[in-house]
């Protein structure tokens, strides 16, 4: 059975039509729901410990076509963390502010502090996407992004940020039924944007452009998971065992006291 995860090695080379996006892993739904709690539990522990340490931080990235399931994926995995530890950004259109400089300059100021676990809710990738799909710039400017991306990263890993990219994976068919699902719900309406069909038009050429920003910018320190996201449950397992696997790589500890507090007697 495939992993419900797919971790892209430097230069591997994926198609993502060979990747089954209604993979569900090893488990059945009862089976992962408990999975995923046991898995949140442990990070819960682990991040207590990164925040406390206060010297490095992580930062995970999550990409997707719409519909993809970017936001329940970081409402679900952050269910029950210390919300002081988390830094939460969403990449949307850039402001005029932020058309002014360089593509990175918005990221750059969004990367999580020290003892920070930051969640991008679309992020850099953005500027090798949408500008590719809508041609906003000419394709060797988009090109060479890639390798500005790649440096842009390791400058930050080198820097004390573990970098960790989740390329969440639904099929064009789970889409529209997302996005009908939009419309028979009266209190979804507002997530619904008549935008969303134009953007499904173009779904070929969002693949590729995916295909190649994972292709491109998988690297020993800032990898890709493509993760096949279909089933929401599997998807929040697959995502917490990675990002359990990651804090426990990071091995973080309680910071040294300056103090004996088995010396000190509170009066």
């Amino acid at each position: 059975m495939k992993s419900v995860a797919v971790t892209i090695c430097p230069g591997d080379k994926i198609k993502l039509s060979k990747i089954d996006p209604d993979d569900t892993g090893r488990y059945n739904k009862e089976e992962a729901l408990q999975r995923f709690s046991e898995l949140r539990e442990k990070i819960d522990q682990l991040q207590e410990i990164l925040y406390a340490e206060r010297r490095r931080s992580l930062l995970l990235i999550f990409q997707a076509m719409d519909t993809g399931g970017k936001d329940g994926a970081i409402k679900d995995l952050c269910a029950g963390l210390n919300p002081a530890g988390l830094e939460i950004r969403s990449f949307k259109a850039p402001s005029a502010e932020e058309l002014d400089h360089d593509f990175l300059w918005r990221a750059h100021k969004a990367t999580p502090g020290k003892g920070m676990i930051g969640l991008w809710n679309r992020s850099h990738y953005e500027d090798v996407l949408i500008v590719r799909v809508h041609k906003l710039v000419p394709k060797k400017v988009w090109k060479a992004r890639y390798d500005e991306i790649n440096r842009f990263e390791e400058i930050l890993s080198e820097n004390g940020t573990t970098i960790v990219k989740f390329m969440l994976h639904i099929s064009k068919d789970e889409q529209k039924s997302r996005l009908q699902a939009r419309l028979d719900r009266p209190n979804k309406w507002w997530k619904f944007n008549p935008n969303d069909l134009t953007e499904r038009a173009r779904w070929g050429d969002y693949q590729k452009a995916y295909e190649d920003a994972v292709n491109n910018c998988s690297t020993e320190c800032a990898p890709w998971h493509v993760v096949s996201a279909n089933h929401k449950w599997a998807r929040n397992v697959a995502l917490a065992e990675v990002v359990l696997r990651t804090l426990k790589e990071m091995d973080p500890r309680y910071p040294k006291l300056s103090f004996d507090p088995t010396a000190i007697k509170i009066k």
